[in-house]
């Protein structure tokens, strides 16, 4: 083998027309094989070329090596070897990666005598000299990545090669490196393009929910088969140590498998623990590999992983878990880290909101638990059913409530009541209110005085600009049945569902509590026979609207009259309601007590 010195990439002034068209070929980055065509087209026309081979190499491993001789496409030949199987000796060194003068990649030229042994050229020396040549000048040049070409003209004799031959083999070359260089820059736009989508459509996957463990499912399966063959998520656990809580193979029958490795290999468990301390993902492949269950030992699937990445999960300064992802593929198809490492981030992002949801949520029901009441009492004379439900745009504390106490004379005061918005200064007032009826009901208060007292405390505390309604009512024997003693601030009218089908309202009217001092408030009274049954309820049932606009309030005598006689009783008033609702979300609170006919007289 020989180098040859002394040739210069300056163009020819008057190069071919089929250089042109070559030329024209490398400018579209994907019309790569129209290219090729007219390189070994161009060069077979010189009368001294014999033969070509075009080779490409990974390092030292050989991808592929095409051979075309000028006696025409029937000794055409392209061979691909299996990865690995094929590798050039060391005295042939690849192209090297770097620039050249004006920018380009070295083009180098070497020349070859096909009748000695000549290792250093193998296996396209073979090749050319079954096509005839007995000696060859090869271009060498990097195509970047660790990757090189090699372009050869295969000629009878050394001498057929002219002065001219060398030059229009660097200028091909260099027009090869051209259209190499373009062939990559779509390849990473296109690839780019994919990878922003890619991401895109992963934030919108997992902003589109707020369950935690679907936000969990959601990650690994958007990333198999499109990022790798498999993906396990691990979350932290909070005495430390990591717990697998998603895993997705792209074959089902070796989920089981890949489940069992995620909760219990110590090599793995060692390779999370060491991830989850960089700041950036890591790749494992090759040698690395082989002491793993995922290595050419390992049993089962794990022998065909070719790698696995691993990129720490943090959001808002926290170490949260780890995104492991299991690749088949050959190692050049692997997604970047930098793209894995991106979606890690935001997939961090989406399980801190979820989980710190779903901890506001259970905070949120267990206050809001506490602001209404464990059980209602078991009052001889009638049935008491309630329900409640909270709004589902806002994590915030409601503040409808509702209660029943039995006095100390036996006598049954029941009441419901709403704090206008939410959260916790609503919650505040809330318990205020709620508590402070509750003790003066059961010291025998009227309902009236009960508001009066109420309202007197409310203003008092002048800190807040909220107000509140209420309505009270107690229930004292009076002939068959009991008179509904009543008072209300300001609060909807309950209905009255007569044993006979009818609707009546409970009159009684009053001023907000908490607005206006010494506020008095009017007491009413209504009966109720066996058979009967007062609903109370707060605003947010009456004011479910449909889409055009139609309130709940004005179905309610015949949803009233339907619970009633179904037995469906409070719960199924909210859940009419909320079927009804298409606008307006609010909270709503439902009190209902039906008069018994065979306890009235336990009552008495």
């Amino acid at each position: 083998m020989g180098r040859v010195e002394g040739a210069t990439g300056v163009d020819p002034e008057n190069w071919s027309a089929g250089l042109h068209r070559m030329w024209q070929a490398a400018q579209d980055a994907e019309d790569v094989t129209d290219m090729a065509r007219h390189i070994y087209a161009l060069m077979l026309a010189e009368r001294a070329v014999v033969a070509v081979t075009g080779s490409r190499w990974d390092g030292r491993d050989l991808r592929y090596v095409r051979r075309l001789a000028a006696d025409g496409a029937a000794t055409a030949a392209t061979t691909t070897p299996r990865p690995g199987s094929v590798r050039t000796v060391s005295s042939r060194p690849p192209a090297e990666d770097g620039e050249g003068a004006g920018g380009r990649a070295p083009v180098r030229l070497y020349e070859h005598d096909l009748t000695a042994a000549d290792a250093d050229f193998a296996p396209e020396a073979a090749l050319l000299a079954e096509a005839g040549a007995r000696w060859a000048l090869e271009a060498r040049f990097s195509l970047g990545g660790g990757d090189w070409a090699s372009f050869s003209l295969g000629l009878s004799r050394r001498q057929d090669a002219g002065p001219s031959l060398p030059t229009r083999l660097l200028q091909v070359s260099e027009v090869l490196v051209a259209g190499n260089r373009r062939v990559l820059e779509h390849r990473a736009a296109e690839r780019r393009r994919v990878e922003e989508a890619f991401l895109a459509e992963a934030s919108l996957q997992m902003d589109a929910t707020l369950d935690a463990p679907e936000t969990l499912e959601r990650i690994a399966r958007l990333a198999v088969p499109a990022v790798a063959e498999a993906c396990v998520v691990h979350l932290r656990r909070p005495g430390g140590g990591l717990s697998p809580v998603a895993t997705v193979h792209v074959a089902a029958a070796v989920q089981p498998w890949l489940r069992g490795v995620a909760a219990d290999d110590p090599w793995l468990d060692e390779a999370l623990r060491a991830a989850a301390e960089r700041p950036h993902g890591t790749l494992i492949a090759g040698e690395s590999l082989e002491a793993s269950v995922f290595g050419p030992h390992g049993e089962g699937p794990g022998r065909n992983v070719r790698a696995v990445s691993i990129s720490p999960l943090r959001a808002r300064g926290k170490l949260l878990g780890t995104l492991t992802f299991v690749y088949h593929r050959p190692e050049r198809e692997i997604v970047d880290l930098r793209v894995l490492d991106d979606l890690a981030g935001r997939a961090a992002l989406a399980i801190d909101t979820t989980t710190a949801y779903e901890q506001r949520r259970r905070n949120t029901e267990q206050l809001q638990r506490h602001l209404l009441p464990d059980a209602l009492p078991d009052w001889p004379g009638a049935e008491l059913t309630a329900a409640y439900e909270v709004a589902d745009d806002s994590l915030e504390v409601g503040g409808d409530f509702y209660d029943a106490v039995v006095r100390r004379d036996g006598a049954l005061a029941l009441f419901v009541g709403d704090v206008c918005g939410r959260g916790a200064e609503a919650a505040a007032l809330t318990g205020l209110a709620r508590h402070t009826l509750r003790v003066l009901l059961e010291d025998k208060v009227p309902p009236g005085e009960a508001l009066r007292r109420l309202n007197s405390v409310l203003t008092a505390q002048r800190q807040s600009a909220r107000f509140v309604t209420a309505f009270v009512g107690v229930l004292v024997p009076d002939g068959d049945g009991y008179a509904v003693e009543a008072a209300s601030a300001g609060h909807p009218r309950p209905l009255i569902r007569r044993a006979d089908g009818r609707i009546d309202e409970v009159r009684a009217s009053g001023l907000l509590l908490g607005v206006v001092p010494d506020a008095l408030y009017e007491p009413g009274r209504a009966v109720l026979e066996p058979g009967d049954a007062l609903v109370m309820f707060t605003d947010g049932l009456t004011e479910a609207r449909s889409a055009d606009g139609t309130m709940f309030e004005s179905m309610l005598p015949e949803a009233v009259r339907e619970c009633c006689r179904d037995g469906s009783g409070a719960a199924g008033l909210i859940a009419r309601a909320a079927a009804f609702r298409a606008l307006g979300d609010d909270d709503t609170a439902v009190l209902i007590a039906r008069v018994t006919e065979e306890r009235v007289e336990d009552a008495r």
